[in-house]
């Protein structure tokens, strides 16, 4: 995302246009591109600490579960822009991912039992848990569609995953 921003800078903005565009259906392929994007240092600084910290928890477990926990997120968060954001908007940023990654590994740590995993629900819970206001419509140039659609993302993802755990167990 750091390298891409500095390609953006460069080229004044223009990466920024792949970002999603609301029910543009010569735009839908913008789901993919538009978490890795942002617009501005200010913006990309903010998202990266949570990036990496909820990134680093779900990728500590495996490369399967941080895969698909991601791609969920960035579909929820892609198609919950795509279908609702207000018209001639454009959206971009990595805050739908991180809702979606907040969300699994919350989930996770009540599907599975296991400690460890209620550790970090409840470190995840207590340091990030004040983002879930941002899943409310508040102010503008703020997308809470996507941050909505990457937490419901990342629900589901525990849920594809984890659902089993407890019954495997007993």
């Amino acid at each position: 995302m750091w390298v891409l921003e500095v390609i953006d800078t460069l080229l004044r903005g223009a990466l920024d246009l792949l970002g999603i565009r609301p029910r543009d259906p010569d735009n839908l392929w913008s789901i993919f591109t538009a978490p890795w994007l942002h617009f501005g240092w200010d913006h990309l600084i903010s998202n990266t600490v949570p990036f990496l910290v909820l990134g680093f928890f779900i990728l500590s477990s495996s490369w399967k579960e941080w895969l698909v926990a991601t791609l969920n997120a960035v579909l929820g968060s892609g198609l919950a822009v795509w279908l609702f954001a207000p018209p001639n908007s454009l959206t971009v940023g990595a805050s739908g991912v991180i809702f979606g990654w907040f969300g699994y590994l919350v989930v996770r740590g009540f599907l599975t039992r296991r400690t460890s995993q209620i550790v970090i629900s409840v470190l995840v819970a207590a340091i990030y848990g004040g983002i879930i206001f941002g899943i409310l419509p508040t102010g503008s140039g703020v997308s809470w569609q996507g941050h909505l659609g990457g937490l419901v993302g990342g629900v589901l993802a525990a849920l594809l995953l984890h659902t089993g755990s407890r019954a495997a167990r007993s």
